[in-house]
């Protein structure tokens, strides 16, 4: 009888502390890792990791799952980029606690902030919970191809509560901060990893209705940390208000750092229009809270934060135009055909885009800050390339050069837009923000924006700029790497069973071909509950992936396993 489940022979072990790595094997048992170094012995599997880097398995502390978790058994595309556990629930959205009359208004929440189609929510969403502890034990019934963990999003929270006045953005009463305070302390107690909400005004219904946990005083943040107080376990994360000046936004987080001493973090990010560098402010503050004993972190994105546009995709620029509007449910061909007809385009030409949504018409209207791409990825794109650039050399109009272009490919066409991180042009703010103690690499939001953003490649993204191709002097040494992608989220979430290669600890890890790795562009599947279209961003490199002892990815390829399930807070804790 094999004495192992699994042995990982002959790699190059970086064990996720940033300590130098050592050339050896691993050795897994019952999903559990039981020796590293030279393991002596036979195993069901053998894995050869010569010449390969094996890593621990990836955590990612900022994803939207919630909804896919209980409808999809792969939590695709952050598990086919070597992420083995996510947390979910960012953001202050999400789908508990909630009554049976309030389901509409997080559906309608969740589709206007995180781009998820409502058609999709509707024939998807069991809803057999209605309380937070009950969506938890709903959620640990599924079988996943990773580990998931959940948090108390606020806006439902508040809803919840409040009912109609949440809606409304009424101030809460005594009454209703004591409810929040002690069902963020419940839903802590039965599993829950922490609290979340949002500060940005973009955040909205599609209708343009502003979330309900926008503009809440400080007091109802500090209520909502207050409960992560008296259960004395959990973060807060949170989203500032990315147009107020970092100077009124970092004194709110700090104070509800004080009031709960526990872990906050929050988006971190170089922003257009900003009022000053802001993210340079926020990472003094960062250093003086370190300095002053609180637990804050910046949650940093990689890249630029990009969305994308296309025929077939959320949005374009004539996505809002009433001639358009009248034919966006058609099939892509069948609009591909009608928008080659001259007297169609004549038509849509002569009119102005028109939506309830100002959040809408503001991001149509970037689409002229936006990049074609061909076959290859290019996050880093020259500005005299943007389309508004291309028009203007080919003496067109913006409407006219974004039309042709749009029916390229027969409708396919991506358009890529660095929406943040790129405000001059360049990342050296990123790696400013990435290269600071007090953040931590994330923002990846899988399982939202299905038709806007694809940014759940971040970790393949990660290695590949910023360990092997960047230059000497920007260049990130690959044990911090992957440290950065492993012990240190799980760290800041409170996951102390996993992010490590160690005995003892859980048997989530990678086998990864660091000269091969490379991102593939987003391609549009329709393969969502109703029909629902999202984008795939695939990746190469990824030898093998392991969740649990068990491998759930060759070469990007899933093997039909299953061994991911629901982590409940303190069940991590205690099996380490």
């Amino acid at each position: 009888m094999a004495q192992f489940d699994l042995i990982i022979r002959g790699g190059t072990i970086h064990d996720g502390t940033g300590a130098p790595p050592r050339i050896g094997d691993v050795g897994i048992r019952d999903g559990r890792i039981v020796a590293v170094g030279q393991v002596e012995g036979d195993a069901a599997e053998v894995i050869d990791a010569a010449g390969k880097l094996v890593t621990p398995g990836f955590v990612d502390v900022h994803t939207h799952f919630d909804g896919q978790v209980t409808w999809e058994n792969r939590l695709s595309p952050s598990s086919g980029h070597g992420v083995t556990t996510a947390v979910m629930g960012n953001c202050g959205v999400g789908f508990a606690p909630c009554r049976p009359d309030q389901r509409d208004t997080l559906v309608k929440l969740m589709e206007g902030i995180e781009d998820i189609p409502e058609v999709v929510m509707v024939d998807g969403l069991p809803w057999n919970w209605e309380t937070f502890p009950e969506y938890l034990d709903a959620l640990e019934q599924r079988r996943l191809d990773i580990d998931v963990a959940a948090q108390i999003p606020h806006s439902a929270l508040r809803v919840y509560v409040m009912g109609e006045r949440a809606a409304r953005r009424e101030p809460p009463t005594g009454e209703d901060l004591a409810a929040m305070r002690r069902l963020v302390a419940e839903g802590i107690a039965a599993g829950g990893f922490g609290v979340t909400t949002s500060r940005n005004v973009m955040h909205r219904t599609r209708a343009g209705e502003l979330a309900p946990s926008l503009y809440s005083d400080v007091d109802e943040l500090c209520a909502l940390a207050a409960g992560l107080n008296d259960a004395d376990a959990g973060v807060f994360q949170i989203i500032p208000a990315p147009a107020e000046p970092a100077e009124v936004e970092f004194p709110i987080l700090r104070q509800v750092a004080e009031q709960s001493g526990r872990p906050i973090s929050f988006t971190l990010l170089d922003v257009p229009g900003q009022p000053g560098e802001g993210w340079r402010h926020h990472l003094a503050g960062l250093e003086q809270a370190a300095a002053d004993g609180l637990q804050m972190r910046g949650q940093v994105a990689p890249r630029p934060v990009g969305m994308f546009f296309g025929l077939d995709l959320s949005l374009h620029h004539f996505s809002s135009h009433p001639s358009y509007k009248a034919i966006a449910h058609l099939p892509l061909a069948e609009r591909v055909a009608i928008m080659r007809d001259p007297a169609f385009k004549a038509r849509l030409l002569a009119e102005a885009p028109e939506d309830t949504n100002p959040t809408t018409l503001m991001l149509i209207a970037t689409f002229r800050g936006t990049y074609q791409w061909d076959d290859t990825p290019n996050y880093e794109p020259q500005r005299d390339d943007r389309v508004d650039a291309r028009a203007a050399a080919a003496g067109l109009s913006l409407d006219e050069y974004a039309y042709e272009a749009l029916l390229g490919n027969d409708g396919r066409a991506v358009f890529y837009l660095p929406a943040a991180n790129y405000t001059d042009g360049t990342l050296r703010p990123v790696r400013e923000m990435l290269g600071s103690p007090h953040t931590v690499m994330a923002l990846a939001d899988g399982g939202a924006h299905y038709g806007l953003i694809c940014d759940a490649s971040f970790p393949t993204f990660y290695l590949q700029r910023w360990v092997r191709d960047a230059a000497p002097d920007e260049r990130i040494d690959l044990p911090e790497a992957i440290a950065e992608l492993t012990s240190r989220p799980a760290a800041l979430v409170g996951l102390t069973d996993r992010g490590r290669i160690a005995p003892g600890l859980k048997a989530d890890l990678n086998v990864i071909d660091l000269a091969a790795l490379r991102l593939r562009v987003p391609t549009i599947e329709y393969d969502l509950p109703a029909g629902g279209k999202r984008m795939h961003q695939q990746a190469d490199g990824i030898v093998a992936t392991v969740v649990s002892g068990q491998v759930t990815y060759r070469n990007g390829v899933h093997t039909g396993a299953l061994p991911g399930r629901l982590v409940r807070r303190g069940q991590a804790a205690l099996a380490a």
